[in-house]
């Protein structure tokens, strides 16, 4: 195989994930709409549950491969929505802690059960499923590489 032809494999696995991506948020999208948030948002509300009482910020950004500001200024969206309170923290003045509120509990356990992910997932295999987030890991993990980005993304939110 000669390096042109290695290249076009590397392109059209490429395009095959963006591929993927979009079609997966898109079905999220509709799904999360039902409640009125984005994808962006139910995400940062599953995050949240997931790190539980040391959700900072900084930690939810860590969690969601963006950047600070980005979250930031998605929190504060989400605090005039009514999903998640802002609260400085007692032991460090610097420090804000984020929680859901009620309605943001609320649509935390009505989204957890979005028929289209799990309809989409179901089709592989748990052996599929367990290659397919090895895989993922791994282009993950080279694209925080390649990015220059040091700390490690979690990725097993709630077990």
């Amino acid at each position: 195989m000669n390096r042109t032809e290695f290249l076009d494999q590397d392109f059209n696995l490429w395009i095959l994930l963006a591929q993927t991506r979009a079609l997966l948020f898109s079905a999220g999208e509709v799904e999360l709409s039902k409640w009125g948030i984005s994808l962006m948002q139910g995400w940062t509300i599953f995050t949240i549950k997931a790190i539980g009482e040391r959700a900072t910020p900084a930690e939810i950004a860590r969690w969601l491969g963006r950047e600070p500001h980005t979250v930031s200024s998605l929190l504060s969206r989400m605090v005039v929505q009514g999903l998640v309170i802002k609260e400085k923290s007692l032991d460090k003045k610097n420090l804000i802690r984020i929680s859901l509120t009620e309605k943001g509990e609320e649509i935390y356990h009505q989204a957890i059960g979005m028929k289209p992910m799990h309809e989409i997932i179901s089709i592989l295999s748990k052996e599929e499923r367990q290659q397919l987030k090895t895989l993922l890991g791994k282009l993950r993990d080279r694209a925080q590489q390649n990015l220059g980005r040091k700390y490690k993304l979690p990725y097993e939110a709630l077990k």
